[in-house]
């Protein structure tokens, strides 16, 4: 049993928890890597002691860094990076910093190696598919557009043509005024519909498509805003410049969202063609002929100027999981013309390719692979390193650390494992409350290590006998 304090008493397994409040908040999900925003690098290249919420990692960082710096180039094209390193050691985390350097915008697909053994698709197309989601397209698109709010909307009728009864709507008027001007536009009666369809009154601020006669209500104007504190209207503010003008739309999709799209063409609305959608398989294979028709009408937009491609990263986390088809087939993808920035990580050393039976390469990759990518190490963590770590996970995770804990904390994981030391912060902080704290205490951790094993203690038990009747020999 852990040793404990003078003024605390010992807390059982079975504590019934302290009456609480229930908390009116929800409470967000915190991810193993929330802590991480970047690479943290200066402008100089040089990694920071605790830059963007990494810890350590000071070379692996740089280099990183370096790989950042060729991405934005567009030098990084036909090669691969590749993080090897020990179990938890950062590889991943590595990755996603990458990906933040790079920014929002860019497209990043992250996956892991097993996920290509799939019962629905080839394993090829697995890869595929991650690789085109992976590969952005920021098209650009300059609009012609009436904008302003509406001072006018007069529908004009006119005898119905096809029968002797009824008016039929012949056109519609309608005023829109800016900061600069006013206009009257005389439109269609199919614009009328989707005014009506838009519940657009006067007072809105809308804008209308000139070229594909397309209405969408932005919000009502804030001259009609009111002093009451409950609304449930959205007010925006008048226009500037000209009712006629022209504005530039842009829209981010990726080369993933083209081919699946057109892979699943949309049928008629009747019942049999919405139960047929819904029988068919979740995932549907997109053929090379379609991609090949996908990149020929992409490349028509960027030689005329209107789409851009943004080349995105891919991370394969434990790659060695690939096996041989999987590895030439990327080969291949790295070769094209458009194949985005990869990520490759490991933890293996000389271990046999997936797939043969004789063949054994450096971290599971053939060396024809290998020699595409750029190899970058990670370190273990020092006792000081896994105590700052602990330290920014528990103001993450918003846990409070009594005297000592950390200290307790910093030498487990540099006995044990990073990984373990972080694992025992939140069922500590649940025995803390349990026994009606609000900081866990080194007890506490004494208590985990009781209650869980850490991987080499487990295997050393294992090891020395196994188990028989459910008990370590």
């Amino acid at each position: 049993m852990a040793s404990t304090s003078s003024t605390l008493a010992p807390v059982a397994h079975n504590a019934l928890p302290p009456p609480s409040v229930p908390s009116a908040g929800r409470s967000s999900r915190i991810a193993p890597h929330s802590h991480i925003k970047g690479l943290g690098v200066t402008a100089e290249g040089l990694a920071n002691v605790d830059g963007a919420g990494f810890i350590g990692q000071n070379n692996a960082r740089e280099a990183c860094g370096v790989i950042v710096d060729l991405i934005k180039s567009r030098k990084f094209s036909g090669r691969a990076l590749l993080l090897v390193g020990a179990p938890g050691t950062g590889k991943t985390a590595l990755a996603l910093a990458v990906s933040h350097e790079l920014g929002s915008k860019v497209p990043f697909c992250p996956m892991v190696g097993s996920e290509v053994y799939s019962t629905e698709v080839k394993k090829t197309e697995v890869l595929a598919e991650a690789f085109r989601r992976a590969i952005g397209l920021r098209i650009k698109e300059t609009k012609e557009v009436y904008e302003g709010e509406v001072t006018e909307l007069t529908p004009t009728e006119s005898e119905n043509p096809l029968s002797g009864y009824g008016k039929t709507v012949s056109h519609v008027v309608v005023g829109l005024k800016t900061i600069k001007g006013t206009k009257q536009l005389r439109l269609d009666p199919s614009i009328y519909e989707a005014i009506l369809k838009e519940k657009i009154v006067v007072g809105d601020v809308i804008y209308i498509e000139a070229n594909t006669g397309a209405v969408k209500r932005v919000g009502r104007s804030d001259a009609y805003a009111s002093s009451y504190d409950l609304e449930s209207e959205t007010y925006v503010p008048l226009p500037k410049g000209d009712v006629h003008k022209r504005k530039e739309l842009v829209q981010d999709v990726t080369l993933g969202d083209l081919d699946s799209a057109n892979a699943r063409p949309q049928g008629g609305q009747d019942i049999m063609s919405v139960m047929g959608s819904l029988v068919k398989s979740g995932r549907t294979e997109v053929t090379d002929k379609l991609r090949r028709e996908v990149n020929k009408i992409v490349k028509g937009y960027v030689d005329q100027g209107v789409a851009e491609v943004v080349p995105g990263v891919v991370f394969i986390d434990e790659v060695h999981m690939l096996d041989i088809e999987c590895f030439t087939y990327l080969n291949a993808l790295l070769e094209s013309p458009m194949a985005p920035t990869v990520i490759f990580a490991t933890n293996r050393g000389h271990s046999l390719v997936r797939g043969t039976s004789d063949i054994v390469s450096p971290h599971g990759v053939p060396v024809d692979l290998l020699d595409r990518c750029m190899i970058v190490k990670t370190e273990g963590y020092t006792r000081e390193q896994v105590g700052k770590v602990v330290h920014l996970r528990a103001i993450v995770e918003g846990l409070k650390l009594g005297p000592n804990v950390l200290d307790k904390l910093a030498a487990e994981g540099e006995k044990t494992s990073l990984r373990y030391a972080l694992q025992l912060l939140t069922p500590a902080s649940i025995l803390a409350t349990l026994a009606g704290r609000t900081q866990i205490e080194v007890e506490d951790i004494g208590e985990m290590n009781e209650l869980f094993l850490d991987a080499k203690t487990s295997a050393t038990l294992i090891g020395e006998g196994g188990f028989q009747g459910g008990k370590f020999l």
